[in-house]
């Protein structure tokens, strides 16, 4: 299987969206993770030549309620479930639909919703376990290189093409919704085509000098083989995602919880280094992509510019589950799994630079990481009987909030044009907000200190979501919320007849307060969304 593994995107670490009043409502940098199409592919596993079949699977994970969720072929349906907000669920895939030797198949999966999902991918058979986030297919590229490989024997030095697991490596080549003419660069280059979700694999032979993987529409590129010889006469299943080529310098913070303690952990780079890792120097500059080896377990490296927020993790049941985290020294107290601090978090500084890691261990299931102010790197690593498996985690969100896990971030926005108490409600409900209601549920002096950033130097006069009822001349905020910890100004509010509507003072020494005034009074509105959070 191993789908895509795409990287997430730094944002800024502001936890709140400040619009001008004509600004694109994007909510969120860029989640390589999320998306609403996935196309997956099962390699063949022969781990331990043991005759059982392996276990496929495909694993769920929702950021909406009502989001409608299918999984198919290119020719049947065989899946789908109407889920919830933060649900996850794990769908075993027909062992049919593992690829074989062919060189060009059918046996795509494609995952289908209607709302943003995170989709992994896991193959189990005995201990030989493989997990891998899947890229949407929006997120695809057109080009890919291809790292060098380590010395193993059987998989790169001492092949055979008679015996499965003495067989090189192969490229899994997985085309998107059109067809596709694919190139394969090196000193034997190869050209194909291929239809719409149909599979390629290519041999990886030492003596091609395989460079890059060119396309003329996005497609997915796995690097795998089906068992990689281990010691004791066993073998397992080894792969990666290849991320997509850059051309620019990127920074990988390596923690030593990913190194083997046993043998020796290389960095395969894309730009054809095989980089021994030092945990004395634990710092890796390149160009493209970086990944980590050590004998079970092929694991991209997480760049400093796509460290994000907020992470989920699933752990798997009757395995060894952990989750290793990296993050900026200064940064450290705001780390949370699920509502809670980390406990004893025991963090390893990574000699040389300003960032620390830790390992966590977790129990099987679901588990939320994120920072209440700041962007990290976290991974998901497990074992089996010693050999390890894993990926970087699914990032959910790059905008941190101190309030959770943001899958929308909060928005505020202080219109440019003073008008009525009504309009301005039309103003703000024509771009999907409402006047900013600040009940006793809120925290109003985080609302307080993001007005006070957007109001730009302005001392004018705002209005707020609160009013009046007409029938009984009760204040009611507009979000349905109780009427509580107001914040009127000496005197205020008058009686009926002095106004029906709440006005707030941006004048300086004047704290924000409160006073009732005639609805049709020009003023200009504060204008809010609240973040949507992912349930902890």
């Amino acid at each position: 299987m191993f789908p895509v593994l795409l990287l997430f995107l730094l944002s800024p670490t502001a936890t709140l969206t400040v619009m001008a009043q004509d600004s694109d409502f994007s909510t969120d940098q860029q989640k390589n993770n999320i998306g609403t199409k996935f196309i997956v592919a099962f390699p063949e596993n022969i781990a331990y030549y043991h005759p059982i079949l392996p276990f496929n699977s495909i694993e769920v994970t929702t950021l909406y309620d009502q989001t409608k969720v299918q999984i198919k072929t290119h020719n049947q349906l065989f899946w789908l479930e109407t889920l919830t907000a933060g649900e996850t669920r794990n769908v075993f895939i027909d062992v049919s639909l593992e690829l074989k030797k062919t060189n060009m198949s059918n046996e795509a999966v494609v995952v289908l919703s209607n709302k943003d999902i995170v989709v992994n991918a896991i193959t189990l058979k005995d201990n030989s376990v493989q997990t891998a986030l899947v890229i949407p297919t929006d997120k695809l590229s057109t080009r890919y290189l291809i790292p060098p490989l380590p010395n193993i024997t059987g998989a790169t030095v001492d092949t055979s093409l008679a015996v499965t697991e003495r067989r090189p490596f192969k490229l899994v080549i997985i085309s998107g919704d059109r067809p596709t003419t694919v190139s394969v660069v090196g000193q034997n280059p190869q050209e194909f085509s291929l239809q719409p979700q149909q599979v390629a694999q290519i041999l990886v032979k030492k003596e091609d000098k395989l460079k890059e993987v060119h396309t003329d529409h996005p497609v997915a590129v796995l690097l795998s083989h089906a068992c990689v010889l281990r010691s004791s006469c066993t073998c397992g299943l080894l792969q990666s995602t290849l991320l997509p080529a850059k051309n620019h310098t990127l920074r990988f913070f390596i923690p030593p919880a990913l190194a083997s303690r046993t043998s020796n952990t290389l960095i395969l780079v894309s730009s054809s280094l095989l980089v021994d890792y030092d945990p004395t120097s634990p710092v890796l500059e390149t160009s493209g992509a970086a990944i980590l080896y050590r004998p079970g377990l092929l694991l991209n490296l997480i760049p400093e510019t796509d460290f994000a927020s907020c992470f989920v993790v699933n752990g798997i049941s009757l395995m060894e589950n952990s989750i290793v985290i990296v993050i900026h020294k200064d940064f450290t107290d705001g780390v949370r799994i699920g509502d809670a601090p980390l406990q004893s978090p025991g963090w390893q500084k990574l000699q040389g630079t300003n960032y620390m890691s830790t390992e966590v261990v977790v129990e099987p299931g679901k588990h939320v990481v994120w920072h209440t102010y700041a962007n990290m790197a976290v991974y998901f690593l497990g074992s089996k009987s010693d050999v390890p498996y894993g990926n970087p985690a699914a990032a959910i969100s790059t905008s941190p909030d101190f309030r959770g896990c943001v899958v929308i971030p909060e928005v505020l926005l202080i219109g440019d044009v003073a008008a009525g108490w009504r309009e301005s409600v039309k103003f703000c409900r024509d771009r999907d907000l409402e006047l900013v209601s600040l009940s006793s549920s809120e925290n109003i002096t985080h609302i307080y200190s993001e007005i006070e950033k957007a109001k730009n130097g302005s001392e004018e006069d705002v209005w707020i979501g609160l009013r009046r009822s007409s029938h009984n001349g009760e204040w009611y905020w507009l979000n349905g919320e109780d009427v509580g910890g107001v914040n009127w100004d000496d005197g205020e509010p008058g009686t009926m007849n002095d106004g029906q509507c709440a006005i707030m003072s941006l004048k300086s020494g004047k704290d924000f307060g409160w006073r009732d005034d005639d609805c049709c009074m020009a003023a200009r509105p504060v204008c809010y969304r609240r973040p949507l959070l992912f349930p902890l």
